[in-house]
């Protein structure tokens, strides 16, 4: 299957070893994530090309077709140059309720170390049945959604995709502890071509500002590049969000812009 994105193909190539389904239908991929229907992107369709004249109702159509089910619509865009289509698109998305992102995809072969790093925590690998519920708990501490009931099931679902990547060999989580308590924490996946993608990399709002961040981040980077032996790392970052510049400190540069569409089941 071939896609064009590094994020997106990156992002596929890890829902895979979750036990996510893609089928190619030609003009889009559909993503299927039967174990965590609540997972979003996990449950969207991916376009080969931007949208043209008609192309929002139509494609809106065909989501609903594929996931007569979901009250969530999710679709991506495989383009690197972050067009999303024909003029006006934009505003006709944001009329339906639509969020439009333009996350950056940015990528390192080689990492400089942080100017301040963090020297008090200590930095490994979540091993243990307590590391793992620690890591749930940060993921609820950090989310930028409502965490409701079904936010909270959403969260379990995918603690156990990840745990079960690891657990098979495809990758590891690094966390930064003071002491036994979970700071900081992240993913590493390995493709086994040379790729590595991070996962989720967030800090516990007690524990910013304090060099955590940068450190943990260069220190799995160092992992992925010898022991993982990857040659390229790819992160996704939010453009608007500061923890971007933290990367771009530490050697990863901007390649591509990533497109995502979704509408909220409120909407």
């Amino acid at each position: 299957m071939e896609i064009k994105s590094l994020g997106y193909r990156t992002d596929l190539f890890l829902l895979g070893l979750g036990g996510s389904e893609l089928q190619d239908n030609g003009e889009y991929v559909v993503i299927r994530t039967p174990a965590n229907p609540m997972f979003w992107w996990g449950n969207y369709l991916l376009y080969r090309t931007p949208f043209g004249p008609g192309d929002v109702q139509r494609r809106l159509e065909q989501f609903r077709k594929e996931f007569p089910h979901a009250e969530h619509v999710s679709i991506g865009v495989d383009t690197t140059d972050g067009v999303l289509g024909v003029d006006g698109v934009k505003d006709e998305l944001l009329a339906l309720g639509a969020t439009v992102d333009g996350d950056t995809v940015m990528a390192a072969s080689t990492v400089i170390a942080p100017t301040r790093p963090n020297t008090t925590s200590t930095y490994r690998l979540l091993s243990t049945d307590d590391d793992w519920a620690q890591q749930d708990e940060l993921n609820l501490k950090t989310a930028t959604m409502t965490v409701d009931e079904g936010y909270i099931e959403y969260n379990r679902r995918r603690g156990l995709a990840d745990r079960g990547r690891v657990e098979a060999g495809h990758g590891v989580w690094f966390g930064a502890f003071d002491g036994d308590r979970l700071q900081a924490s992240l993913g590493l996946m390995f493709d086994g071509a040379g790729l590595a993608r991070f996962q989720n990399v967030q800090t516990h709002p007690d524990d910013r500002n304090q060099g955590i961040a940068s450190t943990l981040v260069h220190h799995a980077s160092t992992y992925g590049l010898s022991e993982g032996r990857a040659r390229t790392l790819v992160m996704v970052a939010d453009p608007d969000y500061l923890a971007i510049r933290i990367y771009r400190a530490l050697g990863f540069s901007d390649s591509e812009t990533q497109l995502g569409i979704s509408i909220p089941p409120s909407s």
